[in-house]
């Protein structure tokens, strides 16, 4: 009898996903698919990407873009169901915070200084798939 897998080893199911993908890397996974729905939308609706994923001494920004002479700083969230909330809801006021931080800092690196900004959100909504089947842009979602 030829011998079986060796323990821990990687199965596969169906989907082409490996079977030990674990909670983190799940997330990262459906984080890039959104992110990606989420930059062809504002593409389509006359947003120009700046920058994608900037990472700074305090955190990441999604996207930075710039759509009618605004730089707009972008969150976007994806989720597959809403059991804790809409997508947006994720967004409550200390990560409104953060953003802002973010923000200056960034406009601070790069010499901006008060130039316009604002903040959108993007809400982006998932199947089983990790398909994108809806996709929101809150636009001046808040203001810090």
């Amino acid at each position: 009898m030829p011998p079986g897998p060796a323990r821990g080893a990687v199965g596969r199911h169906t989907s082409g996903h490996p079977a030990s993908e674990g909670a983190p890397a799940r997330r990262q996974r459906l984080g890039r698919l959104g992110e990606e729905a989420a930059v062809a939308v504002l593409r389509s609706r006359g947003y120009r990407i700046l920058e994608r994923n900037v990472r700074l001494r305090r955190g990441e920004v999604d996207v930075i873009a710039e759509e009618h002479g605004n730089l707009v700083f972008v969150e976007v969230k994806a989720r597959r169901s809403e059991v804790y909330g809409t997508p947006a809801e994720a967004v409550g006021p200390r990560k409104q915070r953060a953003l802002a931080a973010l923000a200056a800092a960034y406009c601070s690196r790069r010499g901006l200084g008060e130039r316009a900004c604002r903040f959108d959100v993007v809400e982006v909504r998932l199947d089983r798939g990790g398909r994108p089947i809806r996709v929101d842009v809150l636009r001046d979602a808040f203001r810090p």
